[in-house]
């Protein structure tokens, strides 16, 4: 016997609900993660150029991007999505570039201005997110006046408190020589990332498995970060500096490792709660980020009481708008409006919309064949982990001022997230 209407639609409802909410979660885990996997690139304090750091990071998550989704679901899956939607593949390697060239400038930000300020600046990256996810994708229409309040007045709280620290930046006695281009390169990695959400919000509402896009995602930045690399500085110097950093290249990859299971996480929420809603919650990193840079560091040690001030007090502001921004979760009507967006897309690329609504509602379609490894999946696995284990034989601690103590809490209370999100990704959705 169907169901009637009305329990169909309660039915529905509260799988949004629970939806949303692990759309939410997936976002705070994703910031714990991508918070942490900045700590390695203080290694620019040790003299290695920035493309050199970003390169060898770039290439750890290559490896993790490849390995991590051949692992959880199997290559057979990234497969049929790329047969099925050819045209997100493009989307992807897009994205990639447009990561590759942030991620570049986020050490440059790093090296002028420290970790724990240049954070909330390329966080700037949320407001591009509610603006495309608004223009583009219908996030936020029909929301009501109480959703939109949230959204905007979070938004300007973040804005506030985005630029008390950049005050903060350009009075405090920073690591570099040049604050004001450490502000810049910030502000310019937050313009990237934010349009760099474009493919994956499309990627989305057409029914692209997450693990599948990231899959090809990487190859752009691979590709973009080589050209980069190779361009500026000249085969001979980038491979000078590749051997004179080969007893760190282990904790450069190990960052790139680490934010790609931050990106994971990351990718599930803009599937979930949208580009809107799913960046401001992700870019609780900044929160993260403060705590790695100030009690790991200690790069406000012997600063004035003013510039704590200051750091610490924009970066509660911005919290605080990330949550107001969170708490304003979309209504039938907005969801609604999402669910156009995907029929849109359906329509213009011939794919199947029951196909499409299924994945927007995190499970497979009628017919779909269930993910399967096979043993080039297992060859993805054994390779990056070789690669990984040997450049840990011969890796030697940075010589770093570093508390390891307030670094082993933070460490704990990350993998205390990954479990429990995991999990709840695993039970509510298959990692669909």
């Amino acid at each position: 016997m169907s169901a009637s209407p009305i329990t169909a639609g309660a039915t529905l409802s509260a799988r949004s609900r629970t939806l949303q909410l692990l759309g939410i979660l997936s976002g705070l885990t994703a910031g714990a993660w991508l918070g942490a996997a900045e700590a390695p690139t203080k290694l620019v304090t040790l003299g290695l150029s920035p493309m050199v750091i970003s390169l060898v990071m770039v290439i750890g998550v290559f490896l993790a991007r490849w390995s991590l989704p051949a692992l959880i679901l199997g290559s057979s899956s990234i497969s049929a999505d790329a047969r099925r939607a050819p045209h997100l593949i493009v989307w992807a390697i897009l994205a990639g570039c447009l990561w590759a060239v942030a991620n570049t400038l986020t050490v440059y930000a790093i090296r002028d201005i420290g970790l724990s300020i240049a954070f909330p600046l390329w966080n700037s990256n949320s407001l591009l997110g509610i603006l495309w996810g608004f223009l583009f994708f219908n996030e936020l229409r029909g929301a009501g006046l109480s959703r939109w309040l949230g959204v905007l007045g979070g938004t300007l709280v973040m804005c506030i408190g985005a630029a008390i620290l950049a005050i903060a930046s350009s009075g405090a006695h920073t690591p570099g020589a040049n604050p004001a281009h450490g502000i810049l390169a910030a502000l310019g990695a937050g313009v990237l990332w934010g349009t760099m959400y474009i493919p994956y919000r499309k990627a989305y509402l057409s029914g692209m498995n997450p693990l599948s896009f990231v899959t090809f995602f990487t190859i752009g930045e691979l590709g973009m970060m080589s050209t980069l690399s190779f361009g500026t500085l000249g085969s001979q110097y980038l491979f000078a500096q590749l051997s004179a950093a080969r007893g760190v290249i282990f904790w450069l990859m190990l960052g790139g490792f680490i934010w790609v299971i931050g990106d994971l996480f990351q990718q599930y929420a803009a599937k979930y709660v949208g580009i809107s809603r799913g960046i401001p919650l992700s870019n609780t990193n900044q929160l993260w980020g403060l705590l790695w840079g100030v009690l790991v560091f200690g790069e406000l040690h012997g600063r004035s009481t003013i510039t704590y001030t200051q750091v610490i007090g924009g970066s509660l502001l911005m919290i605080l708008g990330v949550a107001a921004i969170a708490l304003a979760s979309a209504s039938p009507k907005e969801s609604a409006q999402w669910k156009a967006a995907a029929l849109r897309e359906s329509d213009r690329y011939g794919l199947s919309p029951d196909f499409v609504e299924a994945r927007m509602d995190g499970r497979q379609s009628i017919g779909e064949t269930a993910p399967s490894r096979g043993i080039i999946d297992w060859i993805f696995v054994a390779v990056a982990t070789a690669v990984f284990v040997y450049f840990a034989s011969i890796a030697r601690v940075p010589n770093i001022p570093a508390h390891w103590t307030p670094a082993i809490f933070l460490s704990i209370a990350s993998l205390i997230l990954l479990a429990v999100c995991g999990l709840r990704l695993w039970r509510t959705t298959r990692f669909q």
